[in-house]
């Protein structure tokens, strides 16, 4: 079983923690989690790029010279994409990004990711986070005991804690996310990332095998 150090909020080593092979140690799949990654920043687009065809696009009822006889060259609509004003030709239409994921593939991507972390030394344990009312100083003061206070850092809650998220929203490069909402792209885009203990269990109860 892989073990990762977990610490309390002063910044002081308790112990090792054990954590479940299935979901830490698990075989590492790169090609999936290309894909998940791929398809959650796809989802964050908001596809509301248009422009008008030449069907929209206002005027050009008239034939702007007769067919025959002026020595110019023929057109039928001063809306032709070849004219100055004219609609686009192919251009971007409303539409959505959104790919479909298996929930298989969702957690084999988050196994391998977490599997990642653990091999790099990236993931600690904390075994609590408590603050009487959202003060910024205070998290900035729990992440420098850990020694973290120039990396970018993710804090994975068991719970929803206000005054963690009130408190940690306003430093940099430090996100903060549920156990339930925990996902590959947030995960491997922060150098760090900090469970607080009972959210490894949760996250253990979900994507254990």
């Amino acid at each position: 079983m892989p073990q990762v150090a977990k610490y309390n909020q002063n910044g002081k080593e308790l112990d090792q923690v054990e954590l479940l092979d299935s979901v830490f140690a698990d075989k590492i799949n790169t090609h999936v989690v290309h894909q998940v990654v791929n398809a959650q920043l796809a989802a964050r687009r908001s596809g509301n790029s248009s422009a008008k065809t030449r069907g929209e696009v206002r005027g050009g009822g008239r034939k702007p010279w007769r067919q025959k006889g002026t020595g110019r060259a023929r057109h039928g609509s001063i809306r032709s994409p070849l004219w100055v004003g004219g609609g686009i030709t192919f251009g971007p239409s409303p539409r959505s990004y959104d790919k479909k994921l298996t929930k298989k593939m969702r957690r084999l991507a988050l196994r391998s990711v977490l599997t990642d972390k653990v091999q790099r030394g990236e993931l600690m344990l904390i075994d609590k986070i408590e603050l009487d009312q959202p003060k910024t100083k205070a998290v900035a003061e729990i992440l420098a005991d850990l020694k973290l206070a120039d990396k970018k850092v993710v804090i994975v809650m068991p719970e929803k804690d206000d005054n963690l998220y009130l408190s940690a929203r306003n430093i940099p490069n430090v996100k903060t996310l549920l156990a339930g909402s925990i996902n590959a792209y947030d995960l491997l885009n922060n150098e760090m990332v900090i469970f607080i203990e009972e959210a490894v269990k949760m996250v253990e109860e979900v994507l254990g095998e």
